[in-house]
Protein backbone atom coordinates (compact mmCIF):
# COMPACT_ATOMS: atom_id res chain seq x y z
CA UNK A 1 0.00 0.00 0.00
CA UNK A 2 1.37 3.29 -0.91
CA UNK A 3 1.97 5.96 1.73
CA UNK A 4 0.92 8.85 0.10
CA UNK A 5 -2.62 9.17 -1.79
CA UNK A 6 -2.37 8.10 -5.18
CA UNK A 7 -4.12 10.85 -7.20
CA UNK A 8 -6.66 9.94 -10.00
CA UNK A 9 -6.93 11.83 -12.78
CA UNK A 10 -10.72 13.33 -12.55
CA UNK A 11 -9.40 14.55 -9.01
CA UNK A 12 -6.12 16.05 -10.34
CA UNK A 13 -4.96 19.22 -10.66
CA UNK A 14 -4.99 21.37 -13.98
CA UNK A 15 -1.37 21.16 -14.04
CA UNK A 16 -1.14 17.46 -13.13
CA UNK A 17 -4.02 16.23 -15.73
CA UNK A 18 -1.78 18.13 -18.21
CA UNK A 19 1.46 15.69 -17.56
CA UNK A 20 -1.04 12.79 -17.18
CA UNK A 21 -2.31 13.26 -20.77
CA UNK A 22 0.99 13.66 -21.85
CA UNK A 23 2.38 10.94 -20.46
CA UNK A 24 -0.85 8.90 -21.86
CA UNK A 25 -0.01 10.57 -25.02
CA UNK A 26 3.18 9.87 -25.59
CA UNK A 27 3.16 6.23 -23.84
CA UNK A 28 0.42 5.42 -26.11
CA UNK A 29 -2.22 4.42 -23.36
CA UNK A 30 -4.95 5.42 -21.40
CA UNK A 31 -3.31 4.67 -18.53
CA UNK A 32 -1.32 6.37 -16.19
CA UNK A 33 0.88 4.40 -14.07
CA UNK A 34 0.59 4.51 -9.81
CA UNK A 35 4.33 5.96 -9.65
CA UNK A 36 3.39 9.06 -11.54
CA UNK A 37 -0.29 8.75 -9.26
CA UNK A 38 2.31 8.64 -6.14
CA UNK A 39 4.85 11.33 -7.64
CA UNK A 40 1.05 13.94 -8.25
CA UNK A 41 1.13 14.00 -4.65
CA UNK A 42 3.56 16.86 -5.34
CA UNK A 43 2.98 18.73 -8.89
CA UNK A 44 6.63 19.81 -9.09
CA UNK A 45 8.12 16.27 -8.45
CA UNK A 46 5.84 14.68 -11.09
CA UNK A 47 7.00 17.20 -13.53
CA UNK A 48 10.59 17.12 -12.82
CA UNK A 49 10.83 13.02 -12.65
CA UNK A 50 8.54 12.78 -16.14
CA UNK A 51 10.73 15.09 -18.11
CA UNK A 52 13.72 13.36 -17.05
CA UNK A 53 11.82 10.07 -18.06
CA UNK A 54 10.81 11.66 -21.55
CA UNK A 55 14.90 12.90 -22.12
CA UNK A 56 16.57 9.24 -20.54
CA UNK A 57 14.39 6.60 -21.26
CA UNK A 58 12.38 7.90 -24.39
CA UNK A 59 14.20 9.60 -26.28
CA UNK A 60 16.08 8.07 -29.21
CA UNK A 61 19.80 8.09 -27.58
CA UNK A 62 23.01 5.52 -29.01
CA UNK A 63 21.50 3.16 -26.69
CA UNK A 64 18.66 1.03 -27.77
CA UNK A 65 15.27 1.12 -26.05
CA UNK A 66 15.82 -2.25 -24.79
CA UNK A 67 19.32 -2.33 -24.14
CA UNK A 68 17.63 1.17 -21.52
CA UNK A 69 15.29 -1.17 -20.00
CA UNK A 70 17.83 -3.80 -19.31
CA UNK A 71 19.88 -1.10 -17.52
CA UNK A 72 17.36 0.01 -15.53
CA UNK A 73 16.11 -3.60 -14.16
CA UNK A 74 19.58 -4.29 -13.44
CA UNK A 75 19.37 -1.20 -11.25
CA UNK A 76 15.90 -1.95 -9.95
CA UNK A 77 16.96 -6.05 -9.02
CA UNK A 78 20.06 -4.52 -7.44
CA UNK A 79 17.56 -2.21 -5.24
CA UNK A 80 15.33 -4.83 -4.58
CA UNK A 81 12.41 -2.51 -6.47
CA UNK A 82 9.37 -4.72 -6.48
CA UNK A 83 7.58 -1.81 -8.48
CA UNK A 84 10.24 -1.00 -10.96
CA UNK A 85 11.14 -5.01 -12.03
CA UNK A 86 7.90 -5.45 -12.55
CA UNK A 87 6.68 -2.31 -14.77
CA UNK A 88 10.26 -2.19 -16.27
CA UNK A 89 10.42 -5.70 -17.34
CA UNK A 90 6.88 -5.48 -18.74
CA UNK A 91 8.69 -2.56 -20.63
CA UNK A 92 11.45 -4.60 -21.94
CA UNK A 93 8.84 -7.98 -23.00
CA UNK A 94 7.33 -4.76 -24.72
CA UNK A 95 10.56 -4.36 -26.78
CA UNK A 96 11.46 -7.81 -27.35
CA UNK A 97 13.21 -9.49 -24.15
CA UNK A 98 12.48 -12.85 -23.91
CA UNK A 99 12.46 -15.39 -20.93
CA UNK A 100 15.82 -17.15 -21.71
CA UNK A 101 17.64 -13.73 -22.23
CA UNK A 102 16.06 -12.16 -19.18
CA UNK A 103 17.21 -15.77 -17.16
CA UNK A 104 20.72 -14.81 -18.57
CA UNK A 105 20.64 -11.30 -17.44
CA UNK A 106 19.54 -11.92 -14.12
CA UNK A 107 23.01 -14.52 -14.17
CA UNK A 108 24.65 -11.29 -15.07
CA UNK A 109 23.40 -9.20 -12.43
CA UNK A 110 23.58 -11.59 -9.49
CA UNK A 111 27.37 -12.24 -10.78
CA UNK A 112 27.88 -8.51 -10.88
CA UNK A 113 26.79 -7.96 -7.32
CA UNK A 114 28.52 -10.84 -5.88
CA UNK A 115 31.72 -9.77 -7.22
CA UNK A 116 30.63 -6.05 -6.27
CA UNK A 117 30.25 -7.44 -2.99
CA UNK A 118 33.22 -9.30 -2.27
CA UNK A 119 35.58 -6.46 -4.11
CA UNK A 120 34.54 -4.04 -1.71
CA UNK A 121 34.36 -6.19 1.71
CA UNK A 122 38.03 -6.98 0.70
CA UNK A 123 38.78 -3.34 -0.25
CA UNK A 124 40.91 -4.48 -3.33
CA UNK A 125 42.47 -1.49 -5.15
CA UNK A 126 42.10 -0.91 -8.53
CA UNK A 127 44.80 -1.93 -11.23
CA UNK A 128 46.40 1.04 -12.70
CA UNK A 129 45.78 -0.71 -15.99
CA UNK A 130 42.20 0.51 -15.14
CA UNK A 131 42.72 3.90 -14.52
CA UNK A 132 43.30 6.64 -16.85
CA UNK A 133 44.87 10.12 -17.05
CA UNK A 134 41.59 11.50 -15.76
CA UNK A 135 41.97 10.35 -12.95
CA UNK A 136 45.49 11.06 -12.39
CA UNK A 137 47.20 7.77 -13.43
CA UNK A 138 47.62 6.47 -16.98
CA UNK A 139 46.28 3.86 -19.13
CA UNK A 140 49.35 1.17 -19.50
CA UNK A 141 50.00 -2.03 -21.37
CA UNK A 142 52.15 -4.96 -19.92
CA UNK A 143 53.02 -7.74 -22.11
Amino acid sequence: MALTKLINYKEASPKVKKIFDDIMKTRKTKYVNNIWRALAISPKLLDSFWTMVKEVMIKPTRIDPLNKELIYLAVSITNNCEYCIKSHYSAAKKKGLTDEVYAEFNQIVALANATNKLTHGLQVDVDDIFIDENMNSKWTTKK
